[in-house]
């Protein structure tokens, strides 16, 4: 796909072309060469670096009649971020993250045009201190299935616990009027051992995919007084984290 920046590098080189074919043969070279010196100069100063980063479809905001919005943790604004992108690493990309479409949207060097990162091609990005990595699908997976798209990483090391962050649009209807809103944040949990992801939504579906320690990590939790429905995430990095250890 060709970002609007390149297009207009192609619109202005044909224009230029164009002038340089009216001259003579020897003129005609000259000016070409400079012209085309010339404007790839200012594409190139214009977008620096992060050209390669400017390359995906056109993002369009939604409805402003919908209520709420359909952003990570509800920053319904460009933040700074960092983005490995294409093997290339970017900071202080002005970024906000689409949980409905599971979309990373950054804003061109214009301050105004908005594009969505290719998302196989976004190997990982952090966002308001929290670091996401891309998922690809695996029809190989036995234990369950998961969709590919950006999942929160908050655990790596021998295991990796991850997170998967959604919102969508619902509509209610009454005897007066139709209301349209993006729902609250839900979250889903997945641990990955081996080749395998597991649903993890519970402190006994967590267990029972480490179910060779799975006595060690249960003393564990009592000793250290961690009770997984009061803070999921951080139980789950604690067994995990404990789960390492003890496979040492």
């Amino acid at each position: 796909m060709i970002s609007k920046p390149l297009l207009c590098f192609f619109i202005v080189f044909s224009c230029l072309t164009g002038r340089a074919l009216c001259q003579t043969v020897a003129d005609d070279s000259t000016i070409q060469k400079n012209a085309v010196g010339h404007v790839v100069g200012q594409y190139y100063n214009a977008i620096g670096q992060m050209s390669r980063l400017y390359n995906g479809p056109e993002y369009e905001f939604y409805d402003p009649l919908i209520k709420s919005n359909a952003f990570f943790l509800d920053v319904n604004a460009f933040k700074p971020g960092t983005v490995n992108y294409d093997g290339e690493f970017f900071s202080n990309v002005p970024m906000m993250y689409d949980l409905n479409k599971d979309l990373v949207v950054v804003l061109l060097y214009n301050g105004f045009s908005k594009y969505s990162l290719v998302s196989p091609r976004a190997e990982s990005f952090d966002l308001l201190n929290h670091h996401f990595i891309y998922v690809a699908a695996d029809s190989t997976n036995k234990a369950t299935d998961i969709d590919a798209g950006f999942y929160e990483e908050i655990y790596s090391g021998k295991l990796q616990v991850l997170v998967k962050w959604s919102k969508s649009i619902q509509t209610t209807q009454t005897l007066n009027s139709i209301e349209t809103f993006f729902t609250e944040a839900k979250k889903h949990y997945y641990l990955k051992k081996g080749n395998n992801y597991y649903s993890t939504g519970s402190q006994g579906a967590f267990l029972d995919a480490l179910k060779d320690k799975k006595k060690e990590l249960q003393q564990y939790l009592k000793t250290n007084k961690i009770r997984f429905k009061d803070a999921p995430e951080r139980a789950m990095y604690m067994m995990a984290a404990q789960y390492d250890l003890l496979s040492k």
